[in-house]
This record gives structure tokens, C-alpha cells and sequence, in this order.
């Protein structure tokens, strides 16, 4: 009988992590940097810091507290998801970078594929 953790198909990490600076590379947005805000590894998307801005119209709700869009309802906008092949991440010197993982002292380590650098 085959174990359950052997059955899952097994997903690569992202390398790319939320806090990270990133430049976008392809879409309406291109050339543009920002902040990682969130990442969605299972849907390979990330969610950039005042990119990829759609408009959502919301219900005013009653939400005990202080006045929050939430409350006031309307047109609210926010960042939308951009796929994580559509990004590149940038170095500490702010060049885009591919990724690479290495192993040191038996921990992960992000290094940057043009520099060397390691970027954690």
C-alpha cells in the first residue's frame, strides 16, 4: 500500500517570498517595481504593493469599530494577483535576478543567478 505523503504530487516552493522587491516583466503593468504583499503558492500568484489595481464594489456591511471601506461600501480598489512567471525578483542592488537555492549548513538559502549574492 502506497503511504498518503508519497501520493500527493509534490509542488516546487516558491522562490519568491512576501516582502520581497520585484519588477514585473510582462503585462499591462510592465517595468514597474514594488513590495510583495502576499503570495499564493498553490495558485502561483503574488500580490504586488500598488500593482495590478482592480476595482471591487462592495455592500456596505455593519462592522463594529470605526468607519472602514468595509463599512462604507462603494467601489474599493486593490491589488489583484499577477502570476509568478510574470515577475522577476531584484537583487539587494535593484537589477532583476533569476533564482537559485543552495543548501548551507542544511538550510535553504536563496542566491541571486546574476550576482551570487544571497539574498535572505
Amino acid at each position: 500500500m502506497i503511504s498518503p505523503s508519497k501520493n500527493k504530487r509534490s509542488r516546487p516552493r516558491p522562490k519568491i517570498r512576501s516582502g520581497d522587491q520585484v519588477k514585473v516583466i510582462s503585462g499591462k503593468d510592465r517595468g514597474k517595481t514594488g513590495r510583495v504583499l502576499r503570495v499564493e503558492p498553490r495558485k502561483n500568484r503574488v500580490f504586488v504593493e500598488g500593482l495590478n489595481m482592480v476595482k471591487r464594489h462592495t455592500k456596505p456591511h455593519q462592522v463594529a469599530g470605526a468607519h472602514t471601506e468595509q463599512q462604507m461600501g462603494g467601489v474599493i480598489e486593490r491589488e489583484g494577483p499577477i502570476h509568478v512567471s510574470n515577475v522577476m525578483l531584484l537583487d539587494p542592488k535593484g537589477n532583476p535576478t533569476r533564482v537559485a537555492v543552495e543548501r548551507v549548513d542544511g538550510r535553504r538559502v536563496r542566491v541571486a543567478k546574476a550576482t551570487g549574492t544571497h539574498l535572505e
